[in-house]
């Protein structure tokens, strides 16, 4: 997941793209869109994922972000011939599209891993990749300094090498929960914590102080043995078990489970009622489109897509994630229409990325908390996100002095947060069977938001202002290259609808809260429960076994 976040560091190289291949700023924003475009539409590796083994998907994904990068690093450095825009589009959406196969391999693999810890995983896991473009950028600084092509080619071979080395790793096992499994991933948060707040720290020194290359070298040494850490844990872990399973077993105290006596009973009665759901003859998917099952079974893909719960899911997040991604992608240009200096732009930037995996983590480890203890459902958690989130929208719409900055931590805390709550919500409603393709399904509304709010709101919106600036002035349109607005008003109209549309997102996520309110109230992790006893069960048996 630390390498799975390139497309982050797409305005790091994106300069060298234009300069080397001499393209113009419409152009760049066409690569900008591809890499969005092939960043935010996975439903190819969730179909894919469906059908064949992780280590498959893994290594495709591998492959597929090595060429797209690969060939763009080509182009860049002038090795091949410079290649036509489509094909320029093609290696970006390529290559940024492997983030998917790696998100879909890891993410859907660890919530079936641990079923009852789905919230604590996605979160960690949407906090690394966060963290990861804040990563590769130490990496980036202390092998190549700073030479941006270079990036291109670190961005094509790293995350590739990574799915190769640990491509056998990360597969699905029998859920086995172990006593202190939470106590683990405590461990893994506070070491992630304490990643992210070096990063923080060494990025807004590296931008007051000049680094030479062997500072950048000691940085990027940190920032790897932090991230290798977890691995060590998760290894003493596995050494504490393994010497449990060696020690002898006591023949005097083997007695059999309770719940063996009462598994054995149940697997003599249940023979004639599997054959019955045996004879029960299949049916198409799409006969059974409107048949739909009770909450957290498995639904089919066509069923759990036409249902009124994922309806009202992806409109939730085509306002939330849509408005978000709409602030984070016009920051730059906010600063400058407010009169921040450069510094202080890359400073609320920097802001928005730590926070962002701040975000992440916290919905995770946080929702999981208030749902065990409190049976609080987990869409009611996003729709405070959506209500902080408009908090955010409304500090850039009426600004003060510094207002950026606070606008900044919270639209990167709620843009993150919202990410492992839709994941998580769509894991629970609609079962982990078909759960690759379902959680890159629900994941469309957030390019699509983007779109509509980002180019045919704010983007006309801004352009009408810089326009009526141009008449305030005498100028007309042909006199200038480049639509600029400065002052407060630029973004004020903008950000009004982009709070009033997460608004109305917060308010139809209400709705969800309102439907599921009884299913988050029974018990959700029951079967997977009765799944470990068997497994338990199972074991138990086998080591009576061996020992006789």
């Amino acid at each position: 997941m630390a390498g799975a976040g390139a497309t982050y560091l797409f305005g790091v190289y994106s300069k060298q793209i234009k300069a080397s291949l001499g393209y113009d700023q419409t152009t760049l924003n066409l690569l900008g869109f591809s890499k969005d475009l092939g960043a935010n539409v996975g439903v190819l590796s969730g179909l894919i994922a469906e059908v064949t083994p992780t280590w498959f998907v893994l290594l495709l994904g591998s492959a597929m972000n090595f060429a797209g990068y690969f060939m763009i690093w080509l182009a860049v450095t002038g090795k091949i011939a410079k290649p036509k825009v489509w094909q320029m589009c093609m290696y970006i959406c390529i290559g940024a599209n492997s983030q998917n196969f790696a998100n879909t391999g890891a993410l859907v693999t660890c919530v079936k891993n641990f079923p009852e810890s789905r919230g604590v995983m996605l979160g960690l896991l949407k906090g690394f990749v966060g963290l990861s473009g804040a990563i590769m950028t130490q990496l980036y600084l202390a092998i190549y300094g700073n030479d941006s092509k270079s990036l291109i080619l670190l961005i094509g071979w790293l995350p590739a090498a990574l799915s190769v080395v640990f491509v056998y790793t990360v597969r699905t096992m029998k859920v086995v929960r172990q006593p202190n499994e939470l106590k683990v991933f405590y461990d893994f948060l506070y070491i992630s914590i304490a990643l992210a707040l070096f990063l923080m720290v060494i990025t807004l020194v590296q931008k007051q102080v000049a680094f030479p290359q062997a500072a950048y070298a000691a940085s990027a040494t940190v920032v790897c043995a932090l991230l290798f850490v977890p691995l060590i844990i998760a290894i003493r872990e596995e050494l504490v078990l393994w010497r449990l399973k060696k020690q002898p077993l006591d023949e005097n105290k083997i007695e059999t489970p309770p719940y063996v006596i009462q598994t054995k009973h149940e697997t003599l009665m249940q023979p004639t009622n599997s054959i019955k759901k045996e004879e029960k003859p299949k049916r198409s998917c799409f006969l059974t489109i409107f048949e739909k099952p009770d909450r957290g079974e498995d639904y089919t893909i066509l069923q759990a897509l036409l249902s009124l719960d994922m309806m009202i899911l992806f409109l939730a997040t085509f306002c939330g994630l849509g408005s978000s991604l709409t602030a984070v992608d016009n920051l730059g240009q906010i600063g400058e229409s407010l009169g921040y200096p450069t510094r202080a732009i890359s400073t609320s930037v920097s802001l928005v990325s730590i926070w962002n995996y701040f975000g992440r983590v916290f919905s995770g480890f946080v929702s999981e908390a208030l749902l065990v203890k409190f049976k609080m459902p987990r869409p009611l958690m996003m729709t405070f996100v959506l209500f902080l989130s408009c908090i955010g929208h409304l500090l850039i719409a009426f600004p003060a002095p510094g207002s950026v900055y606070a606008a900044s931590v919270i639209i990167g805390f709620s843009f993150g947060a919202q990410l492992p709550l839709l994941f998580a919500i769509i894991s629970e409603l609609f079962g982990l069977k078909y759960y690759s393709t379902l959680f890159n399904c629900g994941q469309l509304a957030s390019p699509l938001g983007s779109y509509i709010l980002n180019v045919k709101v704010t983007g006309m919106l801004y352009d009408k202002e810089a326009l009526k600036e141009l008449g305030e002035k005498g100028m007309g349109r042909s006199s200038v290259k480049e639509l600029t607005c400065l002052g407060t008003h630029c973004y004020r109209v903008p950000f009004i609808v982009l709070a009033c549309v997460t608004c109305f997102g917060a308010l139809v996520s209400l709705i969800l809260v309102m439907r599921t309110r009884e299913f988050y109230k029974s018990d959700i992790y029951k079967k997977f429960r009765e799944e470990m006893k068997l497994v338990e069960t199972e074991t138990a048996l086998s080591s009576v076994n061996v020992q006789k």
